[in-house]
Order: structure tokens, then C-alpha cells, then sequence
């Protein structure tokens, strides 16, 4: 009979409409005429097949089983007893996290996976790469068990990703057995990424993760993933299924109203057809006690009243109908009858039907009804349903050859960079450090169109895996030991429009590929055994008279021009002295902006400064070094003159230091030297005029400034760390300004961040050293105790100082208070970190009025950049990846949907009460 049930099955699938439904049963079609020889040989056919399907549904084939938490050195693989499903470490499946085990008193309740959990301290974005099959629907189950594993009694919150995808909210507080997130859902390539992101104080964990590959056309949508939202098969019995009952590992929850009655077989149920629910599932169902009336199961979905749902109902006859007996029944969902034919249960077969199309309930009360037909003499009869919301994953992953690039460079160099874990590019708030991708709607796969490892430390050659990257715009090389020679794939990139690859040691010459091609910049100074192009080789067939001649006819006409010059320039007047800056050093800076002018810095006399400033009339701040005064230049030219007093304590040293840094640099975010004054006892500084004042006033209201939003602050904090990100990697030789703090940062009339007083700035050496001892300077509060202690200043002491900026920005409290028990702002911030609220952190001026996720990704931002250590401060350039991509979060202010782990209603809502503990039945 399970042959010939299989049979039918395997030639029609679940293709047969009956209405609006689909039918999936073991018998269809009316009658069927085979040669007795034919159907014998059938039989033994299908027998086979039937028990090669049993076997390798039982063979755990395609599964994926993981202990997380499980110490890679301990017994793994091993069988799990009550369940015989083989469990693995998850110490080969994630780079990052560590482990952990619940309490003891939980623990002797739990499986033996379920004990055992990983949590992930460092970093927002921790991913598990997994090998999946392409196109197939696959069960991904995780489970989580906090069980106060680390003492401090704090359940964790925290959001899980599918891919670049959110999938749905953790949220262990008040669920002392832990809880599971389940889904059916089908990879659009052969791996999966399952990613926990933090977006709060607490730690995110996980216990396990279960990995199951359905059967062939299961669990199709129109579009979008399946959600589980209750999976019930109807009995008295209080045990719950899953393998080896279920060949799949689904879970199935017992279920029973007091308005039922129970009726079962000890008969065999043929349980065959693409869905395979349980055979004790279905030797077991639910009529209504009263005949008459309908069996009705209902719930409520008042979180997400606009869900979608799929609703998959598995019958069989379990009872010994008499002649005259008839079981006949409609499906009715929400008082709309679901199907045109009614459902006749098969005696002892699975009969399986669902929607073709998803279903809504009104204001997110769902209602499912079986009612008897009028000719029917027995109620109807229920034996299993299963019911998904549908997710919706509309964010397409990164172009699968671009990741598999990104990931061969990341071997090929031995990354280990905590945020390369998950999708590359998107979503953008966790793209990798490093990259910029194409940004496009969501449908389209985005691709990785810039990737600067500038200063990342990589040696052996240029990785080949590169030119996979085919949309690559910048490349970014520069400082690191690069050897060999520059790999002729790179001129193959079309979209290449600028290589760094400067401050390496490259050898060979620059293929003509890359030579010849028009608006390409190529930087490779620093490279000494690698030949420029500027010097060709001898070309043949000419005499070496003639090349004598011409050197020497050049270097005749090259003296004249210079004579010329000289006499020029000896005729102007010393007021009109042109100070022009060095000629352009070794670019590494792969965002620098191209001057279209090369700007000159005039030097201004102590009369013309007089003139422009009105007699200095005009004070608009003062500092250190002097007052500030306004003027103006060529009659509309705003500018900021800073004027040196007497008894300033910054002297002439930090006077040139300014002038030869201004000189030297531009930026957008750096103030620019309009010209200076040195005459005598007169030193003046003469900057474009920032017209918004300094950032301190914006965040005191001082002085009638407005208070900056928190999405304005982040922009001004983003654009003060690429002024930052600048000084240390686009300049040569680096810089640090050592004086970071709000009143250095000022606001143009658009409220753009300009770092400015680079008086005490100071270059710092590349390679093997990261510092340069120095006299301490700076400002207290924002002053790197690393650089106080030992005077070793580095890039890392601008990186302190700017932390404190943005706990200011943050907080708008005072750096350093000593009416506060914590008188300086890291302590306090420290302790008010304690109780979890961030609304006590941020500026009570803001109303409440910010993303808290951007604003906890910012704190967090904050406190690391402040940390006492330098060496556990992140660079300015991942600062500035952070802060962009707080912004980003910020502006758009999403609201992710939060998923249900239970239905409200209270009869149905018990159904996960011993779901959520994996306890043995």
C-alpha cells in the first residue's frame, strides 16, 4: 500500500489544484490500469526508491548540527541520546567569540547542545558561514540559552541577520528556558551567512544552530521565506516530535482543546509525499466533542496585524468509517470558505493542503474553521497543521564573484579584521572596512568598486585574486612590503581610475597597459627598484654623440629659463613675496580631492593686516595664542585673523609649525590658510572664515548658537575624523594635531566640520616606528594619558582626543567636572553604562530625538577610541567607517519588525511553553 501511495505521489507531486489550494496526497487519480508483469516489476522498482529515500532522509544527509560553545578540542562529532542526531563544534564554522556554559541548574534540564553557548564580546557583526544547496528550501533553526552563563544575571537583546538581511529580534529577558528562531528559506547560492548583531550594551548568544535541507518542492512561496509561527499536531499526549520521528527535524507541539476529542490508531499511516510530517502525528487527531459544530483554532497577531501567512493542514482517516458513514468537511479561514471541493480524508494516507497564495487575517485575528458539509455524518477531523508568516529578504547579497574575490584577498593576506565577517557590502552600517561598493536598489547584487589596504601590513606579491574585482574603481596598496613586479591584470580592469600602489617594494617596470591608459592615476613612489616611466631606456640606432649633444643643448636652455626667473623675480616687491609650497609629495591618501589651481599662501605686511582687520575692530574669539579678529580680503573676501600676543604661550615655534603644515595640506575639512603675517614682533595668521562659530557653542547654546540635532552631530563628527583620517594617512610625512577638542572644531555656513589651531601639530615617522617622543602639549581632559605618561606621541593620541569630542558631542557633559563623583567624562560615562539606559547618557537637549541604535553604535564608538590602551583604540580610518555608517542608521531611522515567538491567544499561546526548552520528552 506505501508503495503504491509513494507511486501516485512521486508522478503527480502536489500540483493538483482543488480550488484555490493545492493538493498533495498519496492517492490520486480514480483507478489505474497496469499488465499484472508491469505493476510487479513497478513494485520492485519503487521499493527500492522508497526504502533509498527512507535511508537517506534517515542518514541525516545534508544536515547541519551544531554545538556552539562546544570546545573544538572536545569529543566532536558525538551523537546526542535522546535525539541520535550527530552534533559538531562550531569552532570551524566562525572565526570570532568565545565560549561559555549555562549554570549548573539549568544545565542538568537541558540536551546536551543546548547547554553550551558562544557569545561574542567584540565587535557588532559576528557571522557563521555555512554550506547550503542552492535553490533548495532548507530548515534553519537557532537556539538560545542565556542561563546567566556569565554570572551578571543580564539577558541579552540583540538582532539576527540572514545574510544581509534582518531576520528577527532576540530578546532573552523573562525567558528563563531560552527561546528558538526558525525558518524556511532557500539560498539563492550554495552558502549561508547567519549573523548576530548587537545593538545594545548586552552580549549576543547563541547555543546552537540546525541546518536541515528539505524535500524537493516543499514550502514554496510567491515570494519571500516562511517564518514559523506555530507547527501542532493535535493529541492528548504532552510529548513533542522531532527526529527521528520527523525525517526533517521539524518540531511538533502537542496540542489539544477541552472541546475536542481525542481519537487515534495503532494502525500504520502512510505518511509518504514531499512533506513527510510524522507518522505518530498522523495516528493521532481532534474531532469537535460535538458533532456538529466546527473544530476552530484562533489566535491573535496584534504586533504584526499585516502578517502574511501560509497555512499547510495534514489529514488522514484514523477511524473505521461504517457503509453509511461519510466524512466530509470544508476549510474556512476567517468565515471564507478556502477551497471549491470539500476534503475527504484518505483512510490511513496522507493528504497535505496548502495555499497557493499567502493569507491575511482582519486587524491580525486569524481565525482556521473545519465544517462539516451538509451530507457528512461525521464531524471533521484534523491531525497536524503547520502555520508561517512570510519574511520578506528584499536586500540582494553582494555579487557572488565579488565575495569570492574579497575572500581569496583576504586569505591571499592573512586578513583578520573582526568586521570582514558577513556580507561585504551590504547592509551599509556593517560594511568591511576598507571597501566602497556600487550603490544600487536593493534587487540588484551591489559590487565592490573601491578597496583601499592602504597600511594594512600585506607582503608577497599583488594578489591575483584582484583582478576578479572587475568593477574596482580605486585601489589602495600604498605602504605596506608589496614585492615582485606590478601583475599585468590590473591594466585589464576597465573601471581602474586610480591605483596607489607608492611605499612598497615592487620591482619590474609599470606595464604599458597601465601606462598608456587615459585618465588613470597611478601613485608608486617609494618603490626604488621599480622603474618610472619618466626614464626611458636608451632608445637603439642612435649615436652616443647625439645624445650628448641634445643633454647638453637642454641643460643650455634649462639655465636660461632659470636666469630668466631669477631676474623676474628679483623686480617684485618684497609685500608681493610668494611663499609656494613643496612640490607635491608621495599621495596615499586615496580620497584626497584634486585642486584644479594650485593655491598660493601670500605673506601679508603688518599694514595690510592692520587694513583688512579694520584695526582689528572686530574680535570674534580668542585662544592660546592670541585673539581672533575679523577682516576682510580684496573687499569680499571673509577671512579669520589670528594675531600672537605678547604673553601668548605659544611662541614662534607653534607659529611655523602652523604656517608649514597650512602649506603643505589641503582639505575639505581642514581650515586653509588664506596667507600670514611675520614682520618683526608681528606674527598673524590669516584663515578663510569659518562663520558658524566653534562646535562647543553649538552644543552649550552659548552665545545664541542653535543645538545641533543628533543626525547633524554625526555628520560634523564624521567630517572632523577625515580632517583627522587625513593628517595621518594623506600626508607625508603623517601628522598628528594633538590638540583635538570641540572649540578646535569650527562650522562653516552649512554647518561642515573644519579641524583647525594646528600650532602644536607634529609629524611622526612611518614603518617601524609609530611614535616620536615629544614635550607634552594639549589640552587637559582630551590629553592621551598613554602620551602623557611616556611622551611617545603617535596617530593613536589625536584618536583619544577625538573619543572625548565625541562622548562631548554625545553627552554634552563637561570633560572634566569636579562637582561629579566621576570627574572626568570617560568615568562618568563609564558608570551611567552600568544601569543600560542610554537615554541617562545622551544630551537631555536632543528630547530623545535619535536613533538609539545609531546612538549606542556611537557610545560604543566613543569609549574604544577612549580606551586607555592605544594599541586597543581603532584608527581614524575606522572611525570614520563607523561614524558614516551610524549616520546612515540614523537617517533612516528603521524600524525593524520584531518577530513572534507565540501565539497571544491563551488557548494556543501554551503551545510554546515546552518548545522553548530542547529538553528531553
Amino acid at each position: 500500500m506505501v508503495v503504491f501511495s509513494w507511486t501516485r505521489s512521486l508522478r503527480t507531486g502536489h500540483r493538483n489544484r482543488t480550488g484555490a489550494d493545492f493538493l498533495d496526497s498519496s492517492l490520486v487519480g480514480k483507478r489505474i490500469n497496469m499488465e499484472r508483469s508491469f505493476r510487479l516489476l513497478l513494485l520492485l522498482l519503487i521499493g527500492t526508491l522508497v526504502i533509498t529515500h527512507i535511508v537517506q532522509a534517515q542518514s541525516q544527509q545534508g544536515f547541519i548540527s551544531l554545538d556552539c560553545g562546544l570546545p573544538a578540542n572536545e569529543l566532536s562529532p558525538y551523537n546526542e541520546p535522546e535525539t541520535g542526531l550527530q552534533f559538531s563544534s562550531d569552532a570551524t564554522f566562525i572565526q570570532t567569540g568565545k565560549t561559555g556554559k549555562t549554570q549548573a541548574t539549568l544545565e542538568r534540564r537541558l540536551l546536551k547542545p543546548y547547554a553550551t553557548l558562544r557569545y561574542f564580546p567584540d565587535g557588532i557583526r559576528n557571522c557563521y558561514n555555512l554550506k547550503t544547496e542552492k535553490g533548495r528550501s532548507h530548515l534553519i533553526r537557532a537556539w538560545f540559552v542565556y542561563g546567566n552563563y556569565d554570572g551578571i544575571d543580564n539577558s541579552p537583546k540583540f538582532d539576527l541577520y540572514l545574510g544581509p538581511n534582518p531576520w528577527t529580534t532576540v530578546d532573552l529577558h523573562g525567558q528563563e528556558n531560552g527561546t528558538r528562531k526558525e525558518i524556511f528559506h532557500i539560498p539563492i547560492s550554495n552558502s549561508l551567512q547567519i549573523c548576530l548583531v548587537k545593538t545594545g550594551m548586552t552580549t549576543p548568544i547563541i547555543s546552537a544552530l540546525e541546518i536541515r535541507p528539505m524535500g524537493n518542492d516543499s514550502y514554496i512561496t510567491q515570494s519571500g521565506s516562511l517564518k514559523l509561527f506555530f507547527r501542532i499536531y493535535l493529541t492528548e499526549s504532552k510529548f513533542y516530535l522531532r527526529y527521528s520521528d520527523d525525517v526533517y527535524d521539524r518540531q511538533w507541539i502537542a496540542y489539544f482543546k477541552k472541546d475536542w476529542t481525542h481519537v487515534n490508531t495503532t494502525s500504520d499511516v502512510g505518511n509518504i509525499n514531499n512533506y513527510d510530517p510524522p507518522k505518530d502525528a498522523l495516528a493521532t487527531a481532534a474531532i469537535p466533542t460535538n458533532a456538529s459544530e466546527p473544530l476552530t483554532i484562533e489566535w491573535t497577531n496584534s504586533d504584526n496585524p499585516s502578517d502574511q501567512y501560509y497555512v499547510y493542514r495534514h489529514f488522514a482517516e484514523i477511524q473505521e468509517l461504517r457503509t453509511n458513514e461519510t466524512r466530509e468537511f470544508n476549510m474556512v479561514w476567517n468565515g471564507e470558505v478556502m477551497s471549491t471541493e470539500p476534503v475527504i480524508p484518505k483512510k490511513l494516507e496522507i493528504l497535505t493542503m496548502y495555499s497557493q497564495s499567502p493569507r491575511i487575517c482582519d486587524e491580525g485575528k486569524c481565525k482556521f474553521q473545519l465544517i462539516r458539509t451538509d451530507r457528512s455524518t461525521l464531524p471533521p477531523l484534523l491531525n497536524a497543521l503547520e502555520v508561517y508568516t512570510v519574511i520578506q529578504f528584499p536586500q540582494s547579497e553582494t555579487d557572488i564573484n565579488d565575495v569570492v574575490a574579497i575572500k581569496n584577498i583576504e586569505a591571499t593576506y592573512g586578513l583578520t579584521r573582526i568586521n570582514w565577517q558577513g556580507d561585504p557590502c551590504v547592509p551599509q552600517q556593517f560594511r568591511w572596512d576598507a571597501l566602497n561598493c556600487s550603490n544600487m536598489d536593493t534587487s540588484t547584487p551591489p559590487r565592490i568598486t573601491s578597496l583601499n589596504l592602504s597600511s594594512s601590513g600585506l607582503t608577497g606579491n599583488i594578489a591575483s585574486a584582484i583582478q576578479n574585482l572587475t568593477q574596482l574603481v580605486r585601489l589602495d596598496l600604498s605602504n605596506n612590503n608589496l614585492t615582485g613586479e606590478v601583475p599585468e591584470f590590473l591594466g585589464n580592469i576597465k573601471s581602474l581610475l586610480f591605483i596607489n600602489l607608492s611605499g612598497n617594494d615592487l620591482n619590474g617596470s609599470i606595464p604599458q597597459s597601465l601606462l598608456q591608459r587615459q585618465g588613470l592615476q597611478l601613485f608608486r613612489q617609494g618603490n626604488p627598484r621599480l622603474l618610472p616611466s619618466e626614464s626611458p631606456t636608451k632608445p637603439p640606432g642612435k649615436s652616443f654623440p647625439v645624445v650628448i649633444v641634445a643633454s647638453v643643448g637642454s641643460a643650455a636652455i634649462l639655465i636660461i629659463v632659470v636666469v630668466v626667473l631669477v631676474l623676474f623675480l628679483r623686480k617684485k616687491k618684497p609685500t608681493d613675496e610668494v611663499i609656494h609650497p613643496p612640490p607635491p609629495s608621495n599621495v596615499t591618501y586615496s580620497y584626497l580631492p584634486e585642486p584644479s589651481i594650485e593655491m598660493k599662501k601670500r605673506r601679508f605686511p603688518y599694514s595690510e593686516v592692520m587694513k583688512m582687520t579694520n584695526n582689528f575692530e572686530r574680535v570674534v574669539g580668542e585662544g592660546g595664542f592670541g585673539v581672533v579678529c575679523h577682516g576682510t580680503v580684496n573687499g569680499s573676501e571673509q577671512v579669520a585673523v589670528k594675531l600672537l600676543s605678547q604673553s601668548s604661550t605659544q611662541g614662534y615655534k607653534e607659529f611655523k609649525a602652523e604656517v608649514d603644515l597650512l602649506l603643505r595640506v589641503h582639505h575639505t575639512n581642514l581650515v586653509s590658510l588664506v596667507g600670514y603675517c611675520d614682520e618683526g614682533d608681528h606674527l598673524a595668521l590669516i584663515y578663510e572664515y569659518v562663520p558658524n562659530g566653534d562646535l562647543r557653542q553649538h552644543l552649550s547654546g552659548k552665545g545664541g548658537k542653535s543645538i545641533v540635532n543628533w543626525g547633524t552631530r554625526l555628520r560634523i563628527a564624521a567630517e572632523a575624523a577625515l580632517g583627522l583620517e587625513y593628517l595621518h594617512i594623506g600626508c607625508t610625512p603623517p601628522m598628528v594635531h594633538r590638540d583635538v577638542k570641540t572649540t578646535n572644531i569650527l562650522l562653516d555656513e552649512h554647518y561642515k566640520a573644519k579641524l583647525a589651531d594646528f600650532g602644536l601639530s607634529r609629524s611622526f615617522p612611518v614603518g617601524g616606528d609609530s611614535h616620536v617622543s615629544t614635550v607634552i602639549a594639549g589640552t587637559p581632559g582630551y590629553l592621551d594619558p598613554e602620551y602623557y605618561h611616556t611622551s611617545r606621541l603617535g596617530e593613536k593620541s589625536d584618536v583619544y582626543s577625538f573619543g572625548i569630542v565625541l562622548l562631548e558631542m554625545i553627552s554634552n557633559q563637561p570633560v572634566i567636572d569636579r562637582n561629579r563623583a566621576k570627574s572626568h567624562i570617560t568615568q562618568w560615562v563609564g558608570s551611567q553604562l552600568n544601569g543600560g539606559d542610554i537615554a541617562k547618557i545622551m544630551d537631555p537637549k536632543l528630547n530623545g530625538d535619535y536613533d538609539s541604535r545609531s546612538a549606542w553604535r556611537a557610545l560604543e564608538l566613543a569609549m574604544s577610541c577612549a580606551d586607555p590602551t592605544s594599541a586597543k583604540r581603532p584608527t581614524m580610518s575606522h572611525v570614520v567607517i563607523e561614524l558614516k555608517e551610524c549616520l546612515v542608521t540614523e537617517n533612516s531611522r528603521r524600524n525593524m519588525s520584531r518577530g513572534m515567538d507565540s501565539l497571544s491567544s491563551p488557548e494556543v499561546s501554551m503551545i510554546f511553553d515546552s518548545e522553548m526548552t530542547p529538553r528531553a520528552r
